[in-house]
């Protein structure tokens, strides 16, 4: 399957592709898009790429026409569709009461189109590519984006798909909301809703927290929230228990004296005195292991994470530890923690961790490593989206552990990457 940047190159350097008809019909749709209400959008979209026929301007059909006839084009055509779509997408984004025509419009690709008028061998060919369309990521991630800005969310159905939960969970959505070939218009306001998302959560997480402090449902340790706030409503889908157990563990003194965030400190200010690459894998060997219960570890956790990080860039034990070796490390335990890669989406230690210590613990496992290494909570979080991705198909209620898995990082990211304070 070619990449963007196959597609890319072939546009700038070869003669045959058609680089000149795909820019006069973005053209053509940023015209439309700037003065069209989004119902009429939506028509034109399907007339000129669903139907394939009763397109009014003659000119942009000829123009499409000479696109569907290019050899290129089983390879190209889902780049050149995905950035059309979002022509009218990004212009919806920038204002929240256009937002619900997103859904709308990706709605159109589960038409049947075979009925409609149109029997010319472009249009035949026309609805080809657009099936064929359906197969692609560029798709999935649109149908995702439907999702998040769809205004009447349904979390407590727990026989809808996961997929339908992306919204609640913005650490997800660089990797599964966007494609290799998204604009930067696209990442800018994918970056927007995110920030958005997050911080009406560290917002609704604070006030839970506050009311739990002030009816003394959490420990004293929490005392520095702010008050006077009056929104008590739990913000996640973990239970009241959960989440307090959660908000303790992630912000509160799990030693009597020291946060996790503290206790990251304290390593990452040990380990600057190692003498090499080896005594550093050693000490974060005992810095991991420290929050494993002992019966569990022993039983054969411990062995196979130590055994995983004398693996690990052996070739560079007599070195002093540097940036690159700690980023590398941190990225190889997350790979045997959480999931090793896309392509090999093997989790079974993830879930055995989670079924064995609990979801709490098992994210406090994964945040001490990100709160040692900061550089690596991108990767932590391209690791959930393939998590996600894998089980996105499958009822909320097959895969709650998934769903108390994020819920519990939204809590973790929230509390020592973000703005809330505890």
């Amino acid at each position: 399957m070619d990449s963007w940047s196959d597609y890319y190159n072939r546009r700038v350097t070869n003669h045959q592709t058609t680089f000149l008809e795909e820019q006069y019909l973005y053209d053509h749709l940023l015209d439309c898009v700037r003065v069209e209400p989004p119902e009429a959008l939506i028509d034109r979209f399907r007339m000129l790429f669903i139907s394939g026929s009763g397109y009014s301007d003659y000119q942009i059909w000829q123009c499409l026409k000479k696109i569907i006839e290019s050899p290129y084009i089983e390879k190209d055509f889902k780049f050149i569709l995905n950035r059309s779509l979002h022509i009218f997408i990004n212009h919806w984004l920038m204002q929240s009461r256009l937002q619900s025509a997103i859904p709308e419009l990706v709605a159109l690709f589960e038409t049947d189109a075979s009925a409609a008028s149109g029997r010319s061998r472009t249009t035949q060919r026309l609805r080809e590519l657009v099936q064929q369309f359906r197969e692609t990521e560029q798709y999935l991630a649109l149908q995702r984006l439907a999702q998040l800005v769809k205004q009447t969310p349904e979390w407590g159905d727990g026989n809808r798909p996961l997929g339908t939960l992306i919204r609640r969970y913005p650490c997800l959505y660089k990797y599964n909301l966007l494609t290799s070939d998204s604009s930067d218009e696209q990442y800018r306001r994918i970056r927007q809703i995110r920030r958005h998302v997050q911080r009406q959560f560290e917002r609704d997480l604070s006030q839970y927290a506050t009311h739990k402090l002030l009816n003394g449902g959490l420990s004293s340790d929490l005392q520095d929230l702010p008050q006077g706030l009056r929104s008590f409503k739990n913000p996640t889908l973990l239970s009241d228990r959960h989440l307090d157990r959660a908000l303790q563990q992630f912000g509160g003194k799990i030693d009597g004296s020291n946060t996790c965030r503290d206790q990251a400190q304290r390593f990452i200010t040990y380990s600057s005195h190692t003498a090499n690459y080896r005594d550093f894998k050693a000490d974060l060997y005992d810095y991991l292991v420290s929050s494993i219960d002992s019966k569990y570890g022993s039983s054969q956790f411990n062995q196979r994470l130590s055994q995983c990080l004398q693996t690990i860039l052996p070739e560079h034990h007599s070195l002093p530890l540097n940036d690159v070796l700690l980023i590398g490390t941190c990225r190889k335990l997350l790979n045997f923690l959480v999931v090793e890669n896309s392509q090999q989406p093997n989790h079974a230690v993830f879930v055995d961790l989670t079924g064995n210590l609990g979801i709490t613990t098992t994210i406090s496992l994964l945040l001490k490593i990100v709160l040692i290494c900061r550089k690596v909570k991108p990767y932590l979080e391209k690791q959930f989206s393939v998590l996600f991705k894998h089980y996105e198909t499958c009822t909320r209620d097959s895969v709650s552990w998934l769903i108390d898995s994020l819920e519990s990082l939204n809590v973790a990211f929230s509390i020592n990457f973000g703005g809330l304070s505890l």
